[in-house]
């Protein structure tokens, strides 16, 4: 797996620009020119410089400082919600679809359910209900979209209970649990991998478009999606301020997205 990946020329773009993303993330105070959060009226609208490399926005704060840290604020609420996501859809779409029968009717009912509702609904639901903005989010998105990667799961086990290994486990004496958890996971894990990978830029995409719902984080904070918002106002007289929080989404976007459409053509050429 980790051979064709390094000979795969779409994966390394994806890489790289994943690992530049983490890094801007982790690294983000470092990284920083300025204070992200520091008003200074005297320098609105500063034109770049060596103290401010892309300039100020209209409250005199620093954009590059505001970008960088936005990165850290948008993947702390990507990572965790996609997470969570992974952890509820494949556990519940694993047991469901294996142990099969009534379980798994329940399991499809439920789901249709869910996937009747459009995900920005739930969501707008959802959002308002807790103290924390960040947990808010987290929490709608994860039950807006859990049951769309539940079903996409459930195919996968399912394709591979059928395999004569799953029925050698069963001879030989494993517990269900145990052929779910050591065998059929792990077997579906590099189509996982695809999946939650992918599913990464689409969560960007979708906190960045809570700001403009009126639905994202506190107003002032460095968040791309938020940046977006502040500057649409602007877009006339400073286009440049909503280009740059645009094209930090895009880029962290594509590089998960490369990455996931590479490893599915590795997994499963047939699908590429």
């Amino acid at each position: 797996m980790i051979g064709k990946i390094l000979r795969k020329p779409q994966a390394l773009i994806g890489i790289a620009m994943m690992l530049t993303v983490f890094a801007v993330m982790i690294f983000a105070p470092a990284f920083a020119p300025n204070d992200p959060g520091k008003v200074d009226i005297m320098q609105k609208f500063a034109e770049p410089c060596k103290q401010y490399p892309l300039g100020t926005d209209d409250m005199g704060r620093c954009i590059t400082s505001r970008l960088i840290c936005g990165a850290r604020v948008s993947m702390s609420i990507a990572l965790p919600t996609i997470g969570a996501i992974a952890v509820i859809s494949v556990l519940l779409a694993a047991v469901c679809s294996y142990i099969g029968g009534i379980v798994d009717k329940l399991f499809v009912i439920v789901s249709n359910i869910f996937m009747a509702l459009p995900p920005f609904l739930v969501a707008m639901t959802l959002v308002g209900l807790f103290e924390s903005k960040a947990l808010s989010i987290v929490i709608s998105i994860v039950v807006a979209m859990w049951v769309w990667n539940a079903q996409v799961v459930r195919t996968y086990v399912l394709r591979e209970k059928s395999k004569p290994y799953i029925i050698t486990c069963r001879m030989s004496g494993c517990s269900e649990l145990r052929i779910i958890l050591r065998h059929i996971i792990p077997n579906i894990f590099p189509h996982l991998l695809v999946l939650y990978s992918t599913g990464l830029s689409g969560v960007i995409i979708m906190i960045s478009s809570y700001a403009f719902l009126g639905l994202g984080l506190e107003t002032g904070t460095a968040e791309w999606g938020a940046m977006l918002v502040n500057a649409n106002k602007l877009i006339f007289s400073h286009p440049e301020l909503i280009v740059y929080p645009g094209l930090c989404i895009l880029f962290a976007a594509a590089g998960f997205n490369l990455f996931g459409e590479a490893l599915r053509d590795i997994c499963d050429p047939r699908e590429g």
